[in-house]
């Protein structure tokens, strides 16, 4: 049967990889993207069954409307993967406030509005499945991706304490704590802090050049990951 599952960050990335596979076997997927170019881009995928639907996910007033669009236009979200986020690399003396700040706007605020978003639907109809995009840097400290590895903490905390709040209401909580994967998080989606301080040379200046090196060339496979969480999904 059909579901409705509603995917955030769909342009590239893992997040497209899922979209492809949900409606590889048949789901209705709607994806956000952040430019207005990639709605004709994704929905091209599969003509009738993909929605693309422009959202800056910081925007918790915004991630309502379009979650309420959805149910009137389309119907309930069935699931929920949120996915959309980016990292920040550098040392936390040389990061901002404002990187630390915008980092949890969109990686921590981003999912949990959007939660918020789908939960009293699910919560009425008793059934539902919610998917965070982790990180295995929010399971163990990295040097050099402070910020990044703070958000997907708190990310895999508010998913433990979420799914132990909504178990006796039929809805499913999954967190996925992904490694290095062939996406653009290590390119174009990363900010990169611009190094000050020569005294943390020794220990920073070697992890920046071999991201850069492994970028595009890491050993995960979004597509793998993909089919690997349709096994998970409970639908």
């Amino acid at each position: 049967m059909s579901k409705t599952i509603l995917i955030t960050g769909v342009s590239s990335g893992l997040g497209r990889a899922f979209a492809k596979e949900a409606l590889a076997v048949g789901h209705l997927v709607v994806g956000t993207v952040r430019n207005q170019d990639q709605i004709a881009d994704f929905e091209a995928l599969a003509p009738g069954r993909t929605t693309g639907l422009l959202l800056e996910v910081t925007d918790a007033a915004a991630v309502s409307r379009a979650v309420e669009y959805v149910k009137e236009s389309i119907g309930p979200v069935d699931v929920l993967i949120s996915n959309a986020g980016y990292g920040v690399e550098g040392t936390v003396e040389e990061s901002s406030m404002d990187d630390l700040r915008h980092q949890f706007d969109v990686n921590v605020h981003g999912t949990v509005a959007t939660i918020k978003a789908v939960l009293p639907s699910m919560r009425r109809r008793r059934t539902g499945h919610i998917v965070t995009v982790s990180s295995m840097a929010g399971l163990t400290a990295l040097p050099g991706v402070a910020f990044y590895g703070a958000s997907k903490f708190a990310v895999e905390g508010i998913t433990a304490s979420l799914a132990q709040e909504v178990a006796h209401l039929g809805i499913h909580v999954t967190a996925l704590a992904l490694g290095a994967f062939r996406t653009d998080w290590a390119g174009r989606s990363m900010t990169r802090v611009p190094r000050t301080i020569s005294d943390y040379d020794t220990v920073f200046d070697p992890i920046r050049a071999a991201r850069r090196t492994k970028d595009g060339n890491q050993t995960g496979d979004p597509a793998r990951a993909a089919k690997a969480l349709l096994t998970v999904l409970v639908l």
